[in-house]
């Protein structure tokens, strides 16, 4: 997938998905000695571990979403439509079963089998290993519409099935018979859970009741009812304290206790939606549950009364985000704002950084003695946002407006809540205008102040330590129709405002004076203003995007590409693209310099918001319908991307969104035919005759050549101290009459290891070269020789040119020769200087005694003069010609 269309971008992975609407299964795994959580999350299983809820794998994904999900010791099972699948490690699909004729919509793993159970009531039991068929029964869906399967503990191949009539049945597996018929109490079963005691099951029914039932004698043991509605889930505590847990599709928890047969407490709004699966960890005061709010949480029970808190949660929104922006320049953080009316930070590092800012409240005091279902305060979901991190540990960074609302809220981004100040005119402090709000809404680089945009066409600027207004532009109003886009530049010198009457307005910061004012072809939609460059993009009502610097106030480029509203657009760090989403689906990227679209694809569900990272590694989307925040890795920055313009009649392909974990890059087929735009430029040896081309050697191979000698003394080792002979004890004496002592031997001195071979010399690959292009003229092969080697290996071959060290005139010539071709071509210019250095420094007493040879130096000491003043000049010029562009005159 990464190679899809050899585009500019490529999935990478989705941020702030964690739960759905399937119930979540629990496993233990017995070597780590640790329990894991599975959710499914669209198409693919998550797995999480409970200790930290970090999460440990992503499967592949599946062709569909993921609509059941049960587990056994080894195996996942995942069922889409009327496929079941099982993964292994988590990860890949190992056993795929296929026989429904409808969708599957329950799961009972079981021993060395798995049993299934479709819409149109027909339960099918599986081997697991050889993915056949064991067993099928068919029900009647008048009689017996099965609606929960369990299979009670200790009871060998047995399953106990739950009906939409309300009665339950008890059937072995193994001989096909059914055992028993319980007679129910006339209302849809809805779940059924194990208790802890043996033959004990809980039954959970439509009308909010649960029944503690015992299916050996069929008797009843203890009723309970809830108010909310069905019971969505059961789960039993098992560390000593006899609780039952249900949930409810309003979100609410009931804590049952079972000694006491009474209500012990209630959990309201554990999520914004039904509970959709809870479980209690064994032997653990802990409850896991999950629901369709896009929540996974962990509720430990260790305070009094019984209540649980949450200890552990990962979140995300729980309707789709509309604006997101990344926060800071370190391309970390990325701000969302929902339709849930919440504002969530996502780490692009890890999820353990996430963090919700919460919901925008009109009160927070009053809505948090209200609760979540009964609060009137609650502000609407925010439309646009901006935030700065300059002064965040000091005051609120983040300004926001909110739909339909003339109120803008602060945020603070370091306390993660709904800052100190509403800012709104002073006018509207005591009522609260219908049809006016807030449509725009950008902070200065310095975070002190915000200006906000008005339906109205007032622009209004706020300080955002005190909250205090600090005046507005033009008399009235700065615009006659709404607001669109405001924008400050980088140093608080110009505000620039765009009004739906078709005008872009420059306005002093300070002196709110007006300065220029641009007529634009058609209404703008929104702007963009990228700060470093100046450059402000506009998208248009008419679908076309222009581009204009605010240095000349001009419109420099203009594009017409996309076929339906633009959604949003974001520049590139360094300004260089534009990069835009629109309903059309598509996602263009236009090259500003070139005025080009460069690259463009299709995604299924059009991008409603963008943001590239200030690093310039990610492109973040979110899209209609979708609770995910996508990253895209530009591709350019680490594998070659054709930035060719795209022809007129190209045809975008579609690109599917990436999971949650990065994709492994798949070689696409198509690849080995690169196209001939994106072969690599490879430099020729030199540009042109005329150009001095230096050689692409590393220094270390010609600068030190001059210096060999001296290096090598430094690099000599120092010779250790000498131990003195040891005296022999008896000191020897020479014979004869008169007792004489030996004198002591003087050391031999060992011969030089360096020999003078001479004539013996053995001639080098080099020499001979030389030798043969005295005839040929041909110097290609002793220069490439020569470049191959390291300094001291040239100057042992340079050496040995020279008659005592085994060479001969002819070879020195043909040497110097070698040296004027090198200066004739113009290539490899350092090198012929280092060597004919290195040349001279050792031959200079032969080269003075030989005609032959001072005439071909004299020849390149001309040679030499000529090059240099030819590369003086040019150097001169180009200093001349710098010196003037760095003077102030410009």
């Amino acid at each position: 997938m990464a190679g899809e269309g050899g585009g500019l971008f490529a999935g990478f992975r989705v941020l702030g998905r964690f739960s759905g609407h399937v119930p979540h299964v629990l496993r233990y795994h017995g070597r780590h000695r640790e329990f894991y959580l599975a959710t499914a999350v669209g198409r693919s299983v998550h797995t999480y571990n409970v200790k930290k809820l970090g999460i440990v794998a992503v499967s592949n994904a599946l062709p569909q979403d993921i609509t059941c999900l049960a587990a056994d010791r080894m195996l996942i099972f995942a069922s889409y439509d009327n496929i079941l699948h099982a993964f292994a490690r988590n990860k890949e699909v190992v056993h795929t079963y296929e026989g429904h004729k409808a969708r599957i919509h329950l799961l009972q793993p079981f021993g060395d089998h798995v049993i299934s159970v479709d819409v149109d009531n027909v339960l099918i039991v599986w081997d697991i290993q050889s993915e056949e068929e064991y067993l099928q029964v068919d029900f009647d869906k008048a009689t017996f519409a099965v609606s929960a399967v369990l299979h009670p503990s200790t009871y060998l191949n047995k399953i106990l099935l739950g009906s939409e009539q309300g009665s339950l049945q008890l059937w072995n597996i193994r001989s096909n018979k059914l055992l028993y018929s319980f007679p129910g109490w006339h209302l849809a079963v809805t779940t059924l859970e194990q208790a802890p005691a043996v033959d004990v099951v809980a039954v959970g029914l439509v009308s909010g009741h649960i029944i503690v039932h015992n299916i050996k004698f069929d008797e009843t043991l203890m009723k309970f009812q809830q108010d909310w509605g069905p019971i969505t889930a059961i789960s039993f505590r098992t560390d000593g304290h006899p609780v039952m847990a249900a949930g409810s599709p309003i979100g609410h928890i009931a804590l049952w206790d079972l000694e006491e047969k009474k209500l012990m407490c209630q959990m309201q709004d554990a999520h914004s939606t039904a509970i959709a699966g809870m479980s209690f960890v064994p032997g653990e005061p802990l409850l896991i549950t999950n629901g369709a709010d896009n929540a996974i949480r962990v509720w430990i029970f260790d305070g009094p009364g019984g209540t649980g808190r949450v200890l552990r949660s990962r979140m995300g929104h729980s309707a789709p985000p509309t604006k997101i922006r990344y926060h800071g320049q370190n391309g970390e953080q990325i701000l969302s704002a929902g339709q849930d009316g919440t504002l969530q930070s996502f780490s692009t590092v890890h999820e353990k950084f996430n963090k919700s800012l919460g919901r925008g409240s009109i009160n927070k005091k009053k809505s948090k003695k209200k609760g979540l279902k009964l609060d009137t305060m609650a502000l609407p979901p925010i439309t646009v946002f901006a935030s700065e991190v300059a002064h965040q540990s000091d005051w609120d960074s983040i300004v926001a407006c909110h739909q339909g609302y003339i109120t803008c809220t602060t945020w603070n981004y370091q306390k993660t809540s709904m800052g100190a100040h509403k800012l709104r005119p002073e006018e509207f402090s005591k009522h609260k205008p219908i049809d006016i709000y807030a449509t725009a809404v950008d902070i200065t680089s310095c975070g002190n102040f915000a200006v906000i945009g008005l339906s109205t066409g007032r622009v209004d600027v706020y300080n955002m330590q005190s909250g205090i207004h600090r005046g507005r532009y033009g008399k009235e109003r700065a615009h006659e129709g709404a607001i669109r886009g405001v924008a400050v530049d980088g140093l608080n010198q110009l505000i620039i405002t765009a009004g739906s009457e078709g005008l872009i307005k420059f306005w002093k910061f300070k002196t709110k004076d007006l300065v220029y004012t641009t007529e634009l072809s058609s209404s703008p939609n929104g702007i963009l203003l990228h700060r470093d460059s100046g450059i402000l993009g506009i998208a248009f009502d008419d679908f076309s995007i222009s581009v204009l610097d605010i240095e000349t106030r001009k419109i420099v480029r203009t594009f017409s590409g996309h076929h339906g509203r633009i959604n949003d657009m974001t520049f590139s760090p360094d300004g260089r693209w534009l990069i835009t989403s629109s309903m059309d689906c598509t996602i263009k990227t236009w090259d500003l310099p070139s005025g080009c679209l460069i690259d463009c694809f299709l995604v299924d569900s059009a991008a409603v918001s963008l943001a590239m990272s200030p690093t310039g590694d990610f492109l973040a989307s979110t899209h209609v319908d979708d609770l995910g925040i996508y990253l895209w890795s530009n591709r350019s920055l680490y594998s070659l991307v054709s930035l060719r313009p795209l022809p007129a009649d190209y045809e975008p392909s579609m690109v599917t969104r990436p999971s949650t974990c990065p994709v492994q890059d798949v070689e696409v087929a198509g690849d080995e035919e690169t196209c001939d735009e994106m072969v690599e430029y490879v430099s020729p040896e030199q540009l042109g005759e005329q150009l001095v081309t230096l050689s692409s050697l590393p220094e270390s191979r010609w600068k030190n050549l001059l210096s060999l000698d001296v290096i090598k003394k430094k690099n000599k080792p120092r010779e250790p101290p000498k131990v003195p002979k040891s005296a022999p004890f008896f000191i020897p004496t020479v014979p004869g009459l008169i007792p004489r002592y030996i004198a002591p031997e003087e050391e031999s001195d060992t011969q030089s290891k360096v020999v003078n071979l001479g004539v013996l010399a053995q001639k080098s690959d080099f020499y001979i070269h030389l030798e043969e292009a005295l005839s040929t003229n041909e110097y290609t092969a002793p220069l490439n020789l020569l470049k191959s080697l390291g300094p001291s290996n040239i100057e042992i071959e340079l050496r040995g040119l020279a008659p005592e060290g085994g060479g001969s005139m002819e070879v020195m010539l043909s040497f110097l020769r070698m040296i004027g071709m090198m200066l004739n071509k113009k290539y490899n210019f350092e090198l012929a200087q280092a060597y004919l250095a290195l040349f001279l420094k050792l031959h200079l007493k032969i080269l003075s005694s030989e005609p032959n040879l001072l005439e071909e130096i004299s020849r390149l000491s001309t040679q030499l003069e000529e090059t240099w003043i030819y590369l003086q000049t040019l150097f001169n010029q180009s200093l001349c010609v710098l010196t003037y562009m760095k003077s102030a005159l410009l």
